[in-house]
């Protein structure tokens, strides 16, 4: 793993050793550290100061990649050899076929046979192995 420079957040703070290990984590392996945006519109009609994360800038589009990834880096190699299985329609079906691709994982992702083709396109094109199953997701 590549060394990251010094974040501004992790340098004299009480939080150092919190903010230090989310920098440091295996999932920028394959997430990004996306910014934080300030929302001015909102922040002034609250009267707070709002920020927005920028999670729409990772390579799956949201967040779900980091559960996603953090979960598979914690399983055994034993596990990891087993491949994963999870249902899905959306972000997290992306999410976690683009980590088990990254770490060399199969993943089979079954989704209702009413997802849209885009969404499983998406999940194809990360490495995932697509079964569709049922007519709503419950029966997937």
């Amino acid at each position: 793993m590549s060394q990251l420079p010094a974040h501004p957040l992790a340098q004299g703070d009480p939080l150092n050793h919190y903010v230090k290990k989310i920098l440091t984590s295996r999932v920028y392996d394959v997430a990004v550290e996306t910014p934080l945006h300030a929302a001015r519109q909102l922040s002034a009609r609250l009267g707070n100061n709002v920020l927005l994360k920028r999670e729409d800038l990772q390579p799956v589009y949201s967040f779900k990649i980091r559960g996603a990834y953090n979960k598979l880096a914690q399983l055994s190699p034993e596990e990891l050899a087993r491949g994963v299985v999870t249902a899905s329609a959306g972000n997290h079906a992306q999410g976690l076929a683009l980590a088990a691709k990254t770490l060399g994982v199969s993943a089979t992702i079954v989704m209702p046979k009413t997802t849209p083709e885009i969404k499983v396109e998406g999940v194809r094109s990360r490495g995932g192995k697509v079964v569709l199953h049922g007519d709503s997701f419950p029966e997937a």
